[in-house]
């Protein structure tokens, strides 16, 4: 089969070879003491690796292969990024040694051995039957490739999985709340709407919902809390669908609050568009900012009472608001 780069960095990176007398093609011995984080952006495809090589001790980056060519076909010999590789990883050693950057040393040290970096080949040592999986697994017509294997998992690896599935989840909405709260200087209300806003944005929308939020604090909504009319203006106007001609009544008198509050309070539409293609009218963007509006209107206190819920099913209820169309 033909191996991609990808397979191979997979196959690095949770170390599925036969590492038995692991040496470098000069004939030094190996061993993988910590293979690396997996990099994604620019650079080499590993970093914070430790490798024993001979007796000596490297820290540093490394670099994955289909051939030891492709080193000098990328041009890595050219590029600084590289200096600090410890390590090529190969599928196939076609006899091609690498310099590290060519201007990172004076060139009359250019063929010193040590500019070169170590490779090991890992051909012969990745087991065939892994080979086979993966590609019984990539030329699947199963929706799910896998979904004959899960039996074989055992219960304690698929628990583990899924609970660390939800803290990493868990971690990463902290995280959004985090940084909003950075943002607004630990404003918990602000950061409870923009979050509440962002949401009723669903998948789609959700950007424009949250920079509308943004646009409007809390103590301008807080004036205007009583008043429908001007809430929606608000809301869709900074949104950008209070632009065109309209000829039913409700529409203008939309338009012409929202014109005098835009002018009262400085306010700037935001430049993200909304989109409603290919959805149901019920979450159209138009109908889920006056949903929105509302909510704001119905709801006092609100982020108090959700934090003082007892349940979900609770929560639930404070949003169970129709628009006013």
């Amino acid at each position: 089969m033909l191996i991609n780069e990808r397979l191979l960095q997979f196959i690095w990176q949770f170390q599925y070879f036969n590492k038995n007398e692991l040496a470098t093609n000069d004939g030094e011995s190996v061993q993988v003491i910590t293979p690396g984080q997996f990099n994604s952006n620019q650079g080499p495809d590993f970093s914070n690796a430790k490798i024993l090589i001979g007796n000596t001790t490297w820290a540093g980056t490394v670099e994955l292969h289909i051939k030891t060519s492709d080193w000098n076909k990328h041009k890595h010999q050219e590029d600084k990024n590289y200096n600090n590789v410890i390590l090529h990883v190969v599928w196939e050693d076609d006899g091609i040694r690498n310099p590290i950057a060519i201007g990172s040393v004076p060139a009359s040290e250019h063929n010193k051995d040590s500019l070169f970096v170590p490779i090991i080949e890992l051909k012969s040592r990745v087991a065939k039957i892994l080979l086979q999986r993966y590609e019984e697994l990539m030329y699947s017509t199963a929706f799910i490739p896998c979904e004959k294997s899960i039996a074989v998992v055992p219960g304690i690896t698929w628990k583990s999985w899924k609970e660390r599935l939800l803290a990493e989840r868990l971690l990463r909405k902290s995280g959004i709340v985090d940084t909003y709260l950075q943002q607004n200087n630990y404003h918990w209300e602000e950061t409870f709407w923009w979050l509440l806003a962002r949401n009723f944005g669903m998948k789609v929308n959700a950007d424009a919902f949250e920079a509308i939020a943004r646009t409007i604090p809390l103590n301008i909504l807080a004036k205007h809390k009583n008043q429908i009319h001007h809430l929606e203006a608000l809301l869709l106007g900074q949104a950008g669908l209070l632009e065109e001609i309209f000829e039913e009544d409700y529409p203008v008198l939309l338009q012409k609050e929202y014109k005098f509050l835009q002018s009262k309070y400085n306010l700037q539409p935001i430049k993200l568009p909304v989109y409603s293609l290919r959805m149901r009218p019920g979450n159209f963007p138009a109908i889920r900012l006056a949903e929105l509006a509302m909510l704001v209107r119905d709801s006092a206190h609100l982020f108090s009472k959700v934090k003082e819920a007892a349940s979900a099913k609770e929560i639930r209820k404070f949003f169970e608001v129709s628009s006013n169309w």
